[in-house]
């Protein structure tokens, strides 16, 4: 292929390293193809020849690259794929379990047997969950349940590829069935809410406890336990869903919103080198366990810029007490000086795809929805402000409050979807040659010869 140069012709001719080509890849300076072995990248010769003449591109203030190589997942303008297919088809047509197994083995599984954590986790999580305070969120919990159940595992420091993947499942599952489940009742998304945008952790909203009720003790695990034979998208239902929402009135969901939230499960599941997936292959780049890794991804995940982000959409729907109230909010948050939660994205400037299908199936499962006419008076009022496009953690606040979940569930739907991908990254990172180590760029003061 004349017209096409390798990476190391491509590097030679720009002199910068491999790792830089990629970089300018990510961030749109340079386009590449497939070479017919489907592995190897190829450049445009005359692409490569304009931009060595033009010069290397100047870095925007305050944008870092890290470029790592990895099979795992593509981010394009407008798409993500997994393994090199459709993160939006898989939504549809493949459970979560099965795009786990997918980034993590290349494959789909010959088998479809349950997920269980091993009873001596379960047991040791729930124990280390009876002193947090009443009114602790779901993702505050998980934070709590993974190193309690690392600590019954004396051979998780076996990063041998089986043992790895096992512990993974074993993971993801006491995540799900750890969770404390809620009562019925407990934080009804129909309450108005009145007096702006309450406090972003409090388990009680401010003014004295007007509106909702104080929080109970959650039923602790037990006889109400999720059947564990059941898909991880089922088990999580039941852990984070009040009953307040649609469903048959045996507190089930409705069909189309356990159809959302498989799909919220399998659209989260990874996102390339998000900063909680960064953070965990730092982690397991130096070998740490995989409880460890996914450990490392829950703090940088809570984030109000990352997987918080969530959780300040619910915030700002549960604070207008119907659609018509929703202007108000918006420029009350807007007069503060603070974004609206949920909207744009770094990478998906015309619109990320992963919203526009959740919101759209949570829309076909529940049109006639009051939470719903609020997610969609929020967007219409950012629309007319000409702000960018919902981004998925506005998709799954919608879900949340459409299908009446406890506060906060969006944060550990979201977390426990991308402790799939975090294992993938350690799967990968295990095979690599050694640890990720950014060096920094010295801004200080310059060195003196005294003290």
């Amino acid at each position: 292929m004349a017209d096409y140069l390798t990476v190391a012709e491509a590097a030679r001719r720009l002199g910068v390293k491999p790792a830089t080509l990629y970089a300018y890849v990510s961030r749109g300076v340079l386009s590449r193809v497939r070479a017919p072995d489907g592995r190897t990248s190829l450049f445009g010769a005359e692409e490569v020849e304009q931009l060595a003449r033009r010069g290397r591109p100047r870095r925007p203030p305050g944008v870092a690259d890290i470029t790592v190589e990895s099979a795992i997942t593509e981010i394009t303008g407008d798409s993500l794929r997994f393994r090199g297919l459709d993160a939006t088809r898989l939504a549809v047509s493949r459970t979560f379990e099965e795009v786990a197994e997918l980034l993590w083995t290349g494959e789909f599984p010959s088998e479809r047997a349950p997920w269980r954590a091993r009873p001596a986790a379960l047991a040791a999580a729930r124990a280390a969950q009876a002193a947090l305070p009443a009114g602790t969120l779901p993702l505050e919990r998980l934070q709590v349940i993974v190193p309690a159940m690392a600590a019954t595992d004396p051979l998780r420091l076996q990063l041998d590829r089986p043992a790895v993947i096992a512990a993974g499942r074993n993971i993801i599952a006491g995540m799900v069935d750890c969770l404390a489940l809620p009562l019925p009742g407990d934080d009804p998304p129909e309450t108005p809410r009145h007096g702006g945008l309450p406090a972003p952790r409090s388990p009680r909203p401010p003014g004295g406890g007007a509106g909702l009720p104080a929080p109970r003790s959650p039923r602790p695990p037990g006889g109400e336990a999720a059947d564990q034979g059941e898909a991880v998208a089922g088990r999580l239902w039941s852990r984070l869903c009040a009953g307040n929402g649609p469903g048959n009135g045996q507190g089930r969901p409705a069909p189309g919103l356990m159809r959302a939230l498989s799909a919220a499960l399998v659209l989260l599941a990874d996102h390339e080198l998000a900063a909680s997936t960064l953070a965990a292959r730092a982690a397991a780049s130096v070998r740490a366990d995989p409880y460890a890794v996914v450990g490392t991804g829950l703090g940088a995940v809570s984030g109000a810029l990352h997987g918080g982000a969530s959780l300040g959409a619910e915030t700002l729907m549960a604070a207008a007490s119907g659609p018509e109230d929703v202007p108000r909010v918006v420029a009350e948050l807007l007069r503060r000086g603070e974004k609206v939660p949920g909207f744009g994205h770094f990478v998906y400037r015309g619109g990320d795809p992963r919203a526009i299908l959740l919101l759209d199936l949570v829309r076909r499962a529940a049109p006639k929805s009051g939470q719903l006419a609020v997610a969609d008076a929020v967007f219409a009022e950012v629309r007319h402000k000409s702000l960018p496009e919902p981004n998925i953690d506005f998709a799954i606040a919608t879900l949340v409050r459409v299908a009446g979940m406890v506060r906060g569930a969006g944060e550990a739907i979201f977390a426990v979807a991308r402790t799939a991908g975090w294992i993938a990254h350690a799967l990968e990172a295990y095979s690599g040659p050694g640890p990720l180590r950014p060096r920094a760029v010295y801004t200080g003061r310059p060195p003196a010869d005294e003290p």
